[in-house]
């Protein structure tokens, strides 16, 4: 009989068996999607451990579903943890004898739609079937996973008679974990990574042995090649040329004795001789031929390039005035310094018709020292906009292109400003506080703004008042733009009781506010989104139009701050304090990341 997709999920369990260090990092996954789950375990100090840790860590966990928490629960008998269960994933030693027996027991206790898998490292689960049934075999699989949640990939491989419908089923289930799901196509020892693991041990072995060099010295090239330039396998290839790698193989085919098998003669029957060379050639290479597109002012470029603001707080040595205005190459993933020497730098925007950048720099905390700068978009021609000591700490920046004009928000300040490009006619649109006595109270932080955006089609500009660090009580504004000076300009709260909200991005085509937001999970460090209506106001909770009312589109950040709408291709590039670049595509729902750099505090993008 083949294997039917198990129904009613939120009603039966997912099973660990075992609850050691693995077991119950994989039970937190699920739990936190919101599913029951039920953690088998011989050893009461093990179990007694794994609730302590789902306890104390679980809110760690990222989230991709609305959904609340699961429970979990632990169990010292198999027959009583896995009843009703639709999945089993055994966590067990890695002993052969003792995983075909688990599986055997298993068969005569689960429903014929329970999906059984494996997490081992060690074993195939193809070497596992002896004592089950072909109908049993039809449902078992492995289920890798490394170190959650450090480490979200999970890899899923066929034990050769595996329903091959159970792979997107699980994949999808997976993802709602934001598990990162890879299935290897056939059955493969040491699945997909641990093979290229496998492959750099043996060779990082091999020039230690010979002498050829020493582990301080392998590790700081490989760090300085592979991990700060961004490096990956396949898309290298591509870059150096197919032929070239061939030819480079064959050398160490020659002086090896080698096989020339599964690398030169691949290479040539499947590539080389139909054109396919890389990145120089029109066919393509190990990967198709593609054409990456990305918005630089009105038109559509290839070869994108992000600029991107770096505090310089997570530097090495970090200090005050360690931030720098960075380009990111979107191509080759490479971080590339413009501008250094920045007093913590935080809104970036770009206006390629005038071919200059503005950026702000928020000066040290607590002190009304912050300023506006430009410069060419190669980094030359530095200028000040607003010098130090006019505003107090200005935050993000946007521009007008058409009026040539700045627009900028100053936290302790309580205003947003706009100025022209060379500084003058400096006005505060927006004052959220009349008197500024230069105290940091609990009311003066409620009124801190902080992202900044305008609508010039609707005559409005939006900003946010983020409140107190993880409070909920951030709120977004919006005004009109013209108006007397002093006049209300018909301020309106949009949206209130927000974790923390920070930047602020919109679609004017498309009618969408877009927002990270850093305050506190399961509502905090994401990005959202809003609709719009044809005065500026978000769409009634009621209305026909689909998605109305804010909309979170995506977690797991670390301390989000800064977004930039692609209109064009329609995706949004998101910065965050823990060195991460993502890019979040609105057409399919997918975040990956761009760009990531433990040394770097991202805050501001805009995109080149």
């Amino acid at each position: 009989m083949a294997w039917q997709q198990p129904r009613d999920l939120s009603d039966r369990p997912v099973v660990i068996l075992g609850a050691g260090v693995l077991g119950r990092r994989i039970a937190c996954t699920w739990a936190s999607a919101g599913y029951k789950v039920h953690v088998r375990d011989p050893s009461s100090e093990q179990r007694s451990q794994c609730l302590q840790y789902v306890e104390e860590n679980l809110a760690l966990y990222p989230k991709r579903t609305s959904s609340s928490v699961g429970q979990v629960y632990t169990f010292e008998q198999v027959e009583a943890a896995v009843t009703n269960a639709w999945l089993v994933i055994e966590a067990i030693p890695e002993k052969l004898q003792l995983k075909i027996d688990t599986f055997a027991t298993l068969e005569s206790l689960v429903a014929q739609d329970c999906i059984l898998a494996t997490n081992s490292s060690s074993y195939k689960s193809s070497e596992m079937l002896q004592k089950v049934s072909q109908q049993t075999k039809s449902r078992m699989l492995n289920m890798h996973y490394y170190m959650p949640p450090k480490s979200m990939v999970v890899e899923l491989m066929t034990d050769g008679f595996t329903d091959e419908n159970i792979f997107p089923f699980l994949v999808d289930r997976l993802k709602e974990t934001a598990a990162l799901p890879y299935v290897a196509r056939r059955e493969s020892t040491g699945f997909i990574f641990n093979r290229l693991w496998a492959a750099v041990k043996r060779e990082a072995l091999t020039i230690l042995s010979e002498g050829v060099s020493v582990p301080e010295e392998i590790d700081g090239i490989w760090n300085e090649i592979f991990i700060k330039g961004k490096l990956t396998p396949c898309k290298t290839m591509d870059e150096v040329g197919l032929d070239t790698v061939a030819f480079i193989e064959s050398h160490y085919v020659a002086e090896r004795g080698l096989s020339p098998q599964h690398t030169v003669d691949y290479l040539k029957t499947n590539y080389i001789s139909h054109g396919k060379l890389g990145d120089k050639s029109d066919a393509g290479g190990l990967y198709p031929v593609h054409s990456e597109k990305i918005t630089t002012g009105s038109s559509v470029a290839t070869s994108p390039t992000l600029l991107v603001l770096d505090l310089g707080l997570a530097a090495p040595e970090s200090s005050f005035t360690a931030g720098q205005v960075l380009t990111l190459d979107a191509k080759t993933n490479q971080l590339n310094p413009l501008i250094t020497g920045q007093s913590m730098p935080d809104g970036i925007d770009v206006d390629p018709s005038a071919g200059r950048m503005f950026w702000t720099a928020m000066g040290h905390l607590g002190k009304p020292d912050g300023a506006v700068y430009s410069a060419n978009l190669d980094g030359s021609d530095t200028a000040v906009v607003v010098a130090p000591g006019v505003v107090h700490t200005p935050k993000q920046l946007c521009l007008d292109p058409k009026n040539q004009k700045v627009y900028f928000s100053d936290r302790e300040g309580c205003a947003v400003y706009r100025c022209a490009y060379d500084g003058s006619e400096l006005q505060a649109i927006v004052k959220t506080k009349q008197t500024d006595t230069g105290d940091a109270d609990e009311a003066d932080v409620l009124n801190w703004c902080v992202g900044v955006a305008f609508s010039p089609s609707r005559g409005k500009l939006y900003w946010t008042q983020k409140g107190p660090s993880k409070g909920g009580h951030g709120r977004i504004f919006c005004a009109d733009i013209d108006g007397p000076e002093g006049s209300s300009r018909n301020i309106t709260c949009i949206l209130d009781n927000l974790p923390e909200p920070i930047d602020l991005d919109i679609d004017e085509g498309n009618s969408k506010l877009y927002w990270t937001d850093r305050g506190e999970i399961p509502r905090g460090n994401s990005l959202n989104s809003i609709s719009l209506d044809a005065t500026g106001l978000p769409l009634p909770k009621d209305s026909a139009s689909s998605g109305t009312g804010p909309q979170i589109l995506s977690r797991r950040f670390k301390e989000a701050i800064g977004l930039k709408m692609d209109v064009v291709n329609q995706k949004i590039y998101v910065t965050d304090l823990g060195g991460f670049i993502y890019c979040y595509d609105l057409a399919t729902g997918e975040k990956h990341v761009v760009c990531t750099d433990e040394h770097r505090a991202f805050t501001g993008i805009a995109l080149l």
